[in-house]
C-alpha cells in the first residue's frame, strides 16, 4: 500500500510545535509503532509561540545571506557518546512573536480541541495549546527537550535490520553543568516538523554592509521586533508590507516618530488608496549611503534614520540535513523548494521521510491532514496508494510551472481557487478511515463554520474604512473584522 520494501516501526519527530505535536498524535493513534520521540531544541514544547521577551542584544543581520552560510551545521565529535563544552554559537533558537495571532482560532487549531477562546488570541494561549495537546494525547512523555538533532544521515539501520533507516546524531545541552551531551539514535522514519520561521533573510542592498557596519545596531529584523517603546520619538523604516510589516508599522504609529515609513514593492491586501495615519508608504531602497542616507527608487530618501527594520521574512534552514551521506540537498534555495517532494508532504527518494507544517496554507488544520497520511501511510493503513515516483515527479513539474506563472512560492497553497480543498482532499483520500477498532484518527471534515470562519473573519480591515467600517464588513469591539459573506481571501494572514 506505501511503496515501503521495511515494515516502519520506530519513528523520530523533529521539532515539538505544532507540526511535532500533531505528528506525534497521529503516530501514536495507529497503535502500531513501537517507538516514537519527539526532539525539541527548547526548553518546551510549543515552536514559534515560545516568547522570548528578551531576543539578546545581538540582533545578527546578513544581507543577501542563506542559511548554508548563516546557519551552518556544527562540527561533530568522534567516537559518540560524548560529553563537550556546551556550544555558545548562534542557532536561531530565539522565536520570532505575534502578541496576537492572526489567524482564525478555528482554522489555527486541530480539530478535536478548540482555542480557549477566540477568534484571535494571545501568544501564551497559543503556546498552552500545543504544550497541552502532547498532554491530552499522552504523548509528552515521547518528548525529548533541548535537544538538537545535528546531524541527519539516511543509513542502512544496525543489525538484525537489513533496511534502510535514518542515523540521528543528536546534542542535549546540560544546564546544570553547562555541557552538551552527544549521541546517536536510529529510526526506521522521520518527520521533520522543524517549522520555517527560525532564520531571518534580509535581502542584499546596495551599500547595506557599509551602512551597518558605520551604525551598528541601526538595521534589524521583525524576527527581534518585541516593543515600539524602544522606538519612541525615533525615525523609522518598515521594509515590507505582508503581515508581520503591517503589524510592525501599525504598532510603532504608538510611539514612533510619525510618520512611519514604510517601504514597500506592491500594495498588500490590507492597503487601501491612501496610507493609514501616522505612516507613509515609499517604494523599494535603491542604496544605503554612507553619510546615513536611505535613497528610494523613485530617487526620493531620508535622513538622519534611526532604525531600519526589515520585514522580509526566514528562509527554511535544515543545517541537520547531511547532504553528503543523504546524495542530495533537502532544500533548493534558488527556486525555493524542497527537493523531489510530493504534495507537501513526502518524498519520492525516501519513502520513509516526512514533512508536516510546510506549505502556507491553513496552519494548524492542515498539519492535522499532513500528520495523519503519513501515519496511515507508514502503519500500512492508507486507502490511497502514493503515485508512482514518475508521477510525483510530475506533479512537481506542473507545481513548479503554476506557481511560477502566477509568481508565487512553490509551497504556496490558496485558498479561493480550490486548490486548497483539492490539497487537503487528496491528504484525505491517502489516509481514508481508521480501523473498526479504533486505531488511527480520521482526518478532518472541511465543515462549513472552518470555511465560513476563513471567508468572514478577518484580523484587519481594509485600510479604505471610514469610522471603523470596513469595505462590506464591521470591525468588531475585539479589534478584527467581520467581512461580507461570499468575500473570498487568499490567506495572506498567515
Amino acid at each position: 500500500m506505501n511503496g515501503l520494501k521495511a515494515d516502519i516501526k520506530s519513528v523520530a519527530i523533529i521539532g515539538a510545535g505544532p507540526a511535532g505535536a500533531i505528528a506525534a498524535s497521529a503516530l501514536k493513534a495507529e497503535n502500531y509503532f513501537d517507538r516514537i520521540r519527539v526532539f525539541e531544541r527548547r526548553e518546551s514544547a510549543g515552536g514559534t509561540w515560545i516568547h522570548d521577551e528578551d531576543p539578546g542584544s545581538n540582533h545578527p543581520v546578513y544581507p543577501g545571506k542563506l542559511p548554508t552560510e548563516t546557519d551552518q551545521p556544527l562540527d561533530i565529535p568522534h567516537d559518540l557518546p560524548q560529553i563537550t563544552p556546551h556550544i555558545r554559537r548562534e542557532r536561531w533558537t530565539a522565536t520570532p512573536i505575534y502578541n496576537i495571532t492572526n489567524v482564525p482560532d478555528i482554522a489555527m487549531c486541530f480539530s478535536d480541541s478548540r482555542f480557549a477562546y477566540g477568534p484571535f488570541v494571545p501568544h501564551y494561549v497559543a503556546r498552552q495549546y500545543v504544550e497541552n495537546y502532547f498532554a491530552i494525547h499522552q504523548t509528552d512523555s515521547f518528548l525529548e527537550l533541548n535537544t538538537t538533532v545535528e546531524d541527519l544521515s539516511s543509513v542502512s539501520l544496525p543489525a538484525p535490520s537489513a533496511a534502510r533507516g535514518w542515523k540521528l546524531t543528536l546534542r542535549k545541552h546540560d544546564a546544570t553543568r553547562n555541557l552538551d551531551v552527544w549521541r546517536e539514535e536510529f529510526y526506521d522514519a522521520v518527520v521533520l516538523a522543524n517549522g520555517h520561521y527560525s532564520v531571518p533573510y534580509v535581502p542584499q542592498v546596495p551599500g547595506l554592509e557599509v551602512y551597518m557596519a558605520k551604525f551598528p545596531g541601526r538595521v534589524s529584523h521583525s524576527k527581534f521586533y518585541r516593543s515600539p517603546l524602544l522606538y519612541e520619538h525615533k525615525r523609522v523604516i518598515v521594509v515590507g508590507n505582508s503581515a508581520s510589516g503591517h503589524d510592525v508599522a501599525a504598532d510603532l504609529v504608538s510611539a514612533a516618530q510619525h510618520p512611519v515609513h514604510v517601504s514597500r514593492r506592491s500594495k498588500s491586501k490590507w492597503d487601501g488608496d491612501e496610507p493609514p495615519p501616522g505612516i507613509a508608504w515609499k517604494p523599494t531602497i535603491r542604496e544605503f549611503q554612507p553619510d546615513g542616507r536611505v535613497v528610494f527608487a523613485d530617487d526620493t530618501y531620508l535622513d538622519n534614520v534611526d532604525a531600519v527594520i526589515y520585514c522580509t521574512g526566514y528562509k527554511a534552514s535544515f543545517p541537520f540535513w547531511n547532504t553528503e551521506a543523504n546524495k542530495q540537498p533537502l532544500w533548493d534555495y534558488k527556486a525555493d523548494k524542497l527537493v523531489k517532494s510530493y504534495r507537501h508532504t513526502f518524498f519520492r527518494d525516501y519513502p520513509n521521510l516526512g514533512i508536516v507544517g510546510l506549505p502556507r496554507t491553513l496552519t494548524f488544520r492542515s498539519f492535522e491532514y499532513q500528520a495523519i497520511a503519513l501515519a496511515r501511510l507508514w502503519s500500512n493503513r492508507n486507502s490511497l496508494p502514493l503515485p508512482s515516483r514518475e508521477e510525483q515527479k510530475a506533479w512537481e513539474v506542473q507545481q513548479a510551472e503554476k506557481t511560477r506563472a502566477r509568481g508565487v512560492k512553490f509551497h504556496d497553497v490558496p485558498w479561493e481557487n480550490g486548490e486548497t480543498a483539492e490539497y487537503l482532499g487528496y491528504l484525505f483520500d491517502v489516509a481514508g478511515l481508521g480501523t473498526l477498532s479504533g486505531e488511527g484518527r480520521i482526518p478532518p471534515a472541511l465543515g462549513r463554520d472552518l470555511v465560513w470562519a476563513i471567508e468572514n473573519i478577518h484580523k484587519y480591515p481594509e485600510h479604505s474604512a471610514r469610522d471603523k467600517k470596513g469595505v462590506g464588513g464591521d470591525c468588531m469591539e475585539e479589534g478584527w473584522v467581520l467581512v461580507a459573506n461570499g468575500r473570498r481571501s487568499h490567506l495572506g494572514f498567515i
